[in-house]
C-alpha cells in the first residue's frame, strides 16, 4: 500500500534469527533501529520459502561470535561418512549455507535455497558431513559447476581453452580466483531426503550465456545424476572410481611407514644447481668476518625472521659451531632435477629437517612418493629416488615411502621375511601376500610402481585419487606379480637421472630414441660452450627471487621423414605398430630453443607437454637455468641431460600400452585382500 516500504531489509543475515535473551544493544539513529527491528521480525515470525544470494568467499573468517559460532557444529559430526578434514568448514560462505539450511529445514519445514559460492565444499574432505547433511535433509538437489578455478584447473576447460570465472568482466577477464557453482536445493513439506543429486558442467567463455539460456528449459534433459560414493565423502561431482576399486587395499595397507618430503623454506639459500656455488654460499653464512647486513643482500631469506625462526640468533649460534661440509647433500628437488641441499641438522635454519626421515636414505634403499589427495584435477604419478626428497616434489606435503624401514644392524636381528640386513617395510598383510605367492618385497614395490604408472589406471580412477591414498590392486599368480615387476623396474629406472638405462640414455640407443632430442646448431656445425648461453626466456626472478617460468622458445612443427621412420622402427621392437607409438608421442613435434643459435631438435609433442605436479617437466626444468638466473652457460652435461630427459619420457610413454595391459589383466583377477569382498563376491 502507499504507506508501506518495500520489504527489503539492511541486516546481517547470520544473526538475528533467535530472540535475544535479557538486554541487547541499540543503534544509535532511530532509523537504523527500526531496521533492526523489522529484519528481525522477519527473521523470527515469517515464514520464509526461500534463501537467494551470494555469500563472500573468505577463505578464513577468523573466530566465530555469538550466534555465529555455532554454525557449522553441525556440519562436523557424520552419520556414516568419514569425518571432515582440514580447515574448510572456516570459510565464511559455509555459515551462510547453515543459514540457510537451518532457515528452510527446521524452521520453515520446507522452501528452496539457492546459493553461488566457493565451489570447494562439492568434493572437498572438509566437507564431508555438510554434504551427508544434505542428503538426509533435501528431496532435491542440483549443481551447476561453473569451473573457473585457478588452483585446480589454471582456468583452462579439458580441451585446453580459456575458463575465465563466471564473475568475469571486460575490465578483468579473469575474475576471481577460486572456481564457483550454484547449489539449488529443495525441501519438500513431507520430506524424505535424496541419495542422488543432479550434476552439470559449464565451462569457456560462453558459460554464462549458456547458463542464463537453459534457465527455462526442461532440467531433467540437462543434468547428469549422481549418486555420490560414501567411500569418497558423498562427493557431488562425478568421480570416476573403477567397479572393484574399493576392494583394493590402500597404498599405506601395503606399505605403512612414510614420512614427509624436507621443507627448507629457504631454499634459493639452502639449495643449489651447483655444488660449489652452494658451498661459498653457506660457507658465507658460516663466516663470522660477514656482517648480518653483508648475508642479507646475499641470501635475503637467510637473515628473515618469522615466528619459529630467529634469523640472527640461529646464525650467531652456527658460526660459533662450524660449517659442517658433510651435511651438503643430493636432493631430489622436482621431477628429472636433483640438486645439492646444505642439511643442517640443528636449530630452525632448515625449517622441517625430517631428521627421522634421512638415516634410512642409502642407494640400497628406493622410495616412491605418494599423496593422500591432490589440489588440481590431476593424479601425480609417484617419483622414484634413492635420494632426500623435496616436500614438493610433485605436489605440496606428499609422503616418500621407503622399500626398507631400517636396518638390522640398528635393530638386532633379522625376523623371517626380512633381506639382506633390511627390514621391509611392509604391513603383515603385505608380507602374508608375498610369501604365499613365494615372492619379496621388492617386487610388491615395483608391481605398486608399475600400476600406479599405467594410463588406464589413472583415467578410471581419477575421482577417487583425487581424495585419498591410491588404492593397488593385486596380481593372484607369481608369474604376474614377476611381469609388474619388471615393468615398474624399467619405470623406476627411467625416472632417476642418475641411473642410466640401456637403449635410452646408454649403450646402443634405439632406433626412435636416436632423433628424438639432440642439440644442434641453427644452420649446422658445432657448438661453442657460448652458444650453450639459456637466453629464449624460460625463466625470470620474481618477487623474493623465487623463479618463475617464461614464455621460452619451442617451435611446434610435423616430423620429418628420418623422424618417422624412427618412430616405426621404434615400434616394431617394441611390439606396437607405427600408429599406436604416435599416440603415445603425439602426432607432432617440437624444436625447443636455447637462444638464436642452438636448439634441442624433435621432442615429440607429449614428451614436450609431459607434466608432473601441473608442470610442464621440461619446460619446468629449463626455467631454472635461464642465463640470467644461472650467472652462467649450460654445460654440455646440462644439455645431454635435456636430450635424456626428453628420451625418458618418450620411453616412459611408449610403456603406456603395456602398463595399461599389464594392469588390466590384474583387474581380471584380483588377489582378495583381507577384509574386502573376493572376486567371486
Amino acid at each position: 500500500e502507499e504507506t508501506e516500504r518495500p520489504a527489503i531489509y539492511l541486516t546481517n543475515a547470520l544473526t538475528g534469527w533467535e530472540t535475544p535473551e535479557g538486554q541487547h544493544g541499540y543503534l544509535p539513529f532511530p532509523e537504523f533501529q527500526d531496521e533492526m527491528d523489522r529484519a528481525g521480525e522477519v527473521k523470527r515470525d515469517k515464514p520464509i520459502l526461500v534463501v537467494l544470494g551470494n555469500p563472500p568467499y573468505n577463505a578464513y573468517a577468523g573466530v566465530a561470535v555469538t550466534e555465529e559460532r555455532d554454525l557449522t557444529t553441525a556440519y562436523r559430526a557424520v552419520k556414516r561418512v568419514r569425518s571432515p578434514e582440514g580447515q574448510g568448514l572456516n570459510d565464511l560462505y559455509v555459515r551462510f549455507f547453515r543459514m540457510a539450511e537451518r532457515r528452510i529445514v527446521e524452521r520453515t519445514g520446507r522452501g528452496v535455497v539457492c546459493l553461488i559460492s566457493n565451489y570447494s565444499w562439492l568434493d572437498g574432505l572438509s566437507f564431508t558431513g555438510m554434504r551427508e547433511r544434505y542428503l538426509d535433509a533435501f528431496d532435491g538437489v542440483w549443481i551447476d559447476c561453473l569451473n573457473g578455478d585457478k588452483y585446480k584447473t589454471g582456468k583452462l576447460t579439458p580441451q585446453g581453452e580459456p575458463d575465465p570465472s563466471i564473475f568475469s568482466t571486460e575490465h578483468n577477464r579473469e575474475g576471481i580466483q577460486v572456481g564457483t557453482s550454484i547449489a539449488l536445493l529443495v525441501r519438500k513439506e513431507s520430506s524424505s531426503g535424496t541419495r542422488t543429486i543432479q550434476f552439470r558442467h559449464l565451462w569457456g567463455k560462453t558459460k554464462r550465456q549458456e547458463l542464463l539460456a537453459t534457465a527455462n528449459q526442461e532440467g531433467k534433459s540437462l543434468y547428469q545424476r549422481l549418486s555420490p560414493p560414501i567411500e569418497l565423502g558423498l562427493p557431488f561431482m562425478p568421480a570416476l572410481v573403477a567397479k572393484d576399486y574399493f576392494d583394493w587395499p590402500l597404498l599405506p595397507d601395503l606399505i605403512p611407514i612414510s614420512f614427509p618430503g624436507v621443507k627448507t623454506s629457504r631454499d634459493e639459500f639452502l639449495v643449489d644447481i651447483d655444488r660449489e656455488r652452494l658451498e661459498r654460499r653457506i660457507r658465507k653464512y658460516f663466516d663470522p668476518e660477514t656482517a648480518h647486513e653483508d648475508m642479507r643482500g646475499i641470501a635475503p631469506t637467510a637473515l628473515k625472521s618469522t615466528t619459529r625462526f630467529d634469523a640472527e640468533k640461529v646464525r650467531n649460534y652456527l658460526r660459533k659451531r662450524g660449517f659442517l661440509s658433510e651435511k651438503i647433500v643430493r636432493y631430489y628437488y622436482r621431477p628429472f632435477d636433483f640438486r645439492w641441499l646444505y642439511w643442517e641438522p640443528e636449530t630452525e635454519l632448515l625449517d622441517r629437517k625430517r631428521a627421522d626421515y634421512l638415516p634410512l636414505v642409502s642407494e640400497e634403499n628406493l622410495w616412491l612418493s605418494a599423496g593422500q589427495r591432490n589440489r588440481k584435477e590431476v593424479f601425480y604419478q609417484p617419483q622414484v629416488t634413492s635420494r632426500l626428497a623435496d616436500h614438493h616434489i610433485v605436489e605440496s606435503n606428499v609422503a616418500m615411502f621407503p622399500l626398507y624401514e631400517r636396518s638390522h644392524a640398528l635393530e638386532g636381528p633379522a625376523s623371517a621375511g626380512d633381506r639382506a640386513g633390511q627390514i621391509a617395510n611392509l604391513t603383515r598383510a603385505a608380507k602374508d601376500y608375498v610369501g604365499q605367492l613365494e615372492s619379496t618385497e621388492r617386487d610388491l614395490f615395483f608391481h605398486v610402481i608399475a600400476t600406479l604408472h599405467a594410463p588406464t589406471y589413472r583415467d578410471d580412477n581419477l575421482g577417487a585419487l583425487r581424495q585419498d591414498w591410491p588404492r593397488v590392486p593385486l596380481p593372484p599368480a607369481k608369474e604376474l606379480l614377476l611381469q609388474s615387476t619388471g615393468l615398474g623396474e624399467r619405470i623406476a629406472a627411467l625416472l632417476d637421472p642418475e641411473t642410466p638405462v640401456t637403449g635410452v640414455t646408454a649403450g646402443t640407443i634405439r632406433a626412435e630414441m636416436r632423433t628424438i632430442g639432440p642439440i644442434q646448431r641453427t644452420g649446422g656445425g658445432p657448438l661453442k660452450e657460448k652458444d650453450l648461453r639459456l637466453t629464449a626466456r624460460w625463466g625470470y626472478a620474481g618477487q623474493n627471487r623465487v623463479t618463475m617460468p617464461g614464455p621460452g622458445d619451442a617451435r611446434r612443427r610435423e616430423y620429418d621423414d628420418d623422424e618417422r621412420t624412427a618412430i616405426s622402427e621404434g615400434a616394431s621392437a617394441l611390439e606396437l605398430t607405427a600408429d599406436e607409438a604416435l599416440e603415445c608421442l603425439g602426432e607432432a613435434t617440437y624444436d625447443v630453443y636455447l637462444n638464436d643459435l642452438a636448439y634441442w631438435r624433435n621432442v615429440p609433442e607429449r614428451v614436450w607437454r609431459y607434466t608432473i605436479g601441473g608442470y610442464q617437466v621440461i619446460k619446468k626444468w629449463l626455467s631454472y637455468r635461464e642465463y640470467a638466473l644461472l650467472s652462467r652457460p649450460m654445460s654440455a652435461d646440462e644439455a645431454r641431460e635435456v636430450t635424456n630427459m626428453a628420451r625418458r619420457i618418450a620411453a616412459i610413454l611408449l610403456m603406456g600400452p603395456a602398463l595399461d595391459a599389464n594392469y588390466q589383466a590384474v583387474c581380471d583377477n584380483t588377489w582378495p585382500w583381507p577384509g574386502r569382498k573376493s572376486v567371486a563376491d
